[in-house]
């Protein structure tokens, strides 16, 4: 199969799945710098970490009974956080169907050594929601970045639970309707849906999990960074801007850029907007072309953010091969799947990317594949 080098590339060809791309019309000049150069413990420092507490939750639309901390280490230094603080007060069910949901059970098992019940799925499936047993503290990603399979909505989640429900949410906020009123905690980072930088991550904690925090000490000894209780009371002050180490205001100022764009595009109904026409133009291409597939078979559990496809016959040096190609031409980049995922294409389409870049992809991906294709038939 010939196909010719295509006219157009996309304008942005941003599509990695984090950090991702930035909002469109971003640019570094366009940063409040007042904040740059001083402490973060000063008047301006706490009032720009502050309004970025207030925007996460106004464009999260989230309710005043979930407080709001900026915590170090990314979405995994929260969700560790979160776990390493509040987990051994009864039992654990943890569900793992991408490398990610892997992570915490390892983390559960091997450092913290309790024993948790292990759902898994293979990557492109979901566990078995009803077997959750919400007596124990359940630990999930709603959205599995590595897998493109997210799960379909809250429901599952009893309201009567005993335990505490942990959601690693960093791919999903800002794309879905998350029910807070089922979620105790939940953490993400700004470089998915906001595209925003790395380093930082967000945790949110429901009043059932202070409690938690208030009425538990784990039996295990916690670092500096992981410290939420003084004298057996919430550390309120990490919730108003009072990070636990010093943050880096250049990425806080950039954060508030991102959730500043994310107002002006309509805010969450207008993030998730962006999402499914993201996710829509993609399935369009996928659907015209036989030799691409989603790992995600079925489209009520796939992700509209990373999604994540099958290239038929490919193994992980095609693939590798396949993201050269296009890379090397400004065409798209970082689109190679995960490295623990069955070998593939991921392309993100989160709200920060253009809907006119994802189709004018397309074209794209038909002249890599006919590139690869060719040379090994030839």
């Amino acid at each position: 199969m010939t196909v010719g080098i295509p006219a157009a590339k996309p304008a942005r060809p941003f599509f990695s799945s984090g950090p991702c791309a930035k909002p469109p019309g971003y640019s570094l000049d366009k940063l409040q710098t007042e904040s740059l150069g001083r402490s973060h413990r000063a008047k301006i420092g706490k009032a720009r970490l502050q309004l970025a507490i207030d925007l996460m939750r106004e464009v999260l639309q989230l309710p005043a009974t979930h407080r709001i901390g900026i915590v170090p280490g990314s979405d995994t230094g929260a969700f560790e956080m979160a776990m390493w603080t509040m987990l051994g007060a009864r039992g654990v069910t943890t569900l793992a169907w991408e490398s990610f949901g892997e992570g915490w059970v390892t983390d559960a098992v091997k450092q913290l050594k309790l024993e948790p019940t292990v759902l898994r799925a293979d990557y492109g499936q979901l566990p078995d929601l009803s077997k959750v047993d919400f007596a124990d503290d359940v630990l999930f990603t709603w959205n599995g970045t590595t897998s493109g399979v997210r799960v379909p909505d809250g429901e599952w989640i009893t309201d009567n639970r005993e335990g505490l429900t942990f959601a690693d949410a960093t791919s999903a906020v800002f794309a879905y309707d998350i029910p807070w009123d089922k979620i105790d905690v939940a953490t993400f980072s700004w470089q998915k849906v906001l595209g925003g930088e790395g380093a930082h991550g967000v945790l949110i904690l429901g009043p059932r999990a202070v409690d938690r925090l208030e009425t538990y000490t784990p039996s295990w000894p916690l670092p500096k960074v992981f410290r939420l209780v003084s004298k057996g009371k919430l550390a309120e002050g990490v919730f108003k801007g009072e990070t636990i180490n010093t943050p880096s205001m250049l990425a806080v100022e950039d954060a508030i850029f991102a959730l500043e764009w994310a107002k002006s595009v309509g805010g969450l109904e207008g993030l998730k907007a962006r999402c499914t026409a993201n996710a829509h133009a993609l399935d369009k291409i996928v659907a015209e072309r036989s030799w691409l597939g989603h790992l995600a078979v079925d489209s009520g559990i796939r992700s509209r953010t990373s999604v994540c496809l099958t290239v038929e016959g490919a193994d992980a040096d095609f693939i590798k091969k396949f993201a050269g190609l296009l890379e090397k031409e400004g065409a798209a980049f970082d689109i190679a799947g995960y490295r623990d995922a069955p070998a593939g294409l991921r392309i993100w389409c989160g709200a920060t990317v253009d809907t006119a870049d994802i189709e004018a992809l397309g074209p794209w991906l038909d002249w890599a594949y006919a590139q690869l294709t060719a040379t090994a038939e030839a």
